[in-house]
Parts: structure tokens; sequence; C-alpha cells
């Protein structure tokens, strides 16, 4: 199974930047036990339509970002397969991104190439200003996305093992 990991966020705007900071904590953890293995870790930056392509090739899909999800700053939400795309569509945040993911899914889908796994992983922003340092209840929310991010791949990794 190839599983991309695709970091969002623009790191000039201090916790809009998140997504990106934890895919590439969640990368340097995995390269260091060795189970980074058919994992592909992509800086999706601010979002545009080139990351049609990978994700139409990838069997599944993490999302990392900065999200206005319930809760107070720092929160952590996660939401795998519909959810995820119900999460999408009924929460159109304000952003800095060229295009949205709800556009990418919506490419995706009509080249019926939307992963089956799939998932986002958002945690709450308090900052979306100029700063290269998140703040710190993001700061610390990023070992429980990373942690989220592992668990969810070694799953998917175990179902198709069991599915075998």
């Amino acid at each position: 199974m190839n599983i991309l990991v695709l970091g969002i966020g623009n790191t000039l705007l201090s916790d809009e930047g998140v997504g990106v900071v934890a895919m590439q904590t969640l990368q340097r953890q995995m390269v260091e036990q060795g189970t980074d293995t058919n994992v592909e870790f992509l800086d999706g930056g601010t979002l545009s339509f080139t990351l049609a392509v990978p994700i139409e090739e990838c069997d599944a899909l993490i999302v990392m970002d900065a999200a206005m999800i319930d809760g107070p700053t720092g929160s952590v939400g996660c939401y795998e397969g519909e959810a995820m795309d119900r999460f999408l569509g009924e929460n159109r945040k304000a952003s800095v991104h060229e295009v949205g993911l709800l556009d990418l899914m919506a490419i995706a889908r009509l080249m019926e190439k939307w992963p089956e796994r799939r998932a986002l992983i958002g945690i709450r922003p308090a900052k979306l200003d100029w700063g290269e340092v998140l703040t710190p209840a993001v700061a610390d929310g990023v070992t429980i996305m990373c942690k989220q991010a592992e668990e969810m791949i070694s799953n998917w990794r175990n179902a198709i093992v069991r599915d075998c």
C-alpha cells in the first residue's frame, strides 16, 4: 500500500503552517524508526492543482492541516473516510490556499481516484498572521497529530495484511 502524508499550510503564517511542520516531524520520526516504507511525505504548501496527481496515485491519504475544529486552540481532530469528506464540505474555512482540499477531492472523485483510506488530522490554530513559529498550544499538539497519523498508518497496514 502506497500511503501519502500531505502537510498543508504556509509556514510564514505561524499556526497556518502546522500541517507542514507536523508532516516533517512525522517523517523524521518514521525514518528514525525505520517505519517509513511505502510512505511518501509531501509538503503541499498552500495547495495547488498539481497535488491532484499524487493524491490520485496513492492508495491511502493522510492530510495534516490547521482546521477550524471544535474546541480550544490546540485541539486535535481526526476525520477518517466519509467523516473527512463531510468535514471538508461543511467547514469551508477562509484560507490563503490557492485551491482548497475540497476542490482536490472533487477532482479526484471525477477521476474515480479518491483514496478509499483517507483521513484529515487537523488542529485548531490560534494565530494566522505573519510569524515563523507555532504558538505554544499548537506546537504541543503536533505530537498528538503525529501519534494519530502513526496509529492510522499501522492500522491500515494491518488491515491490508488481514485482507490478504
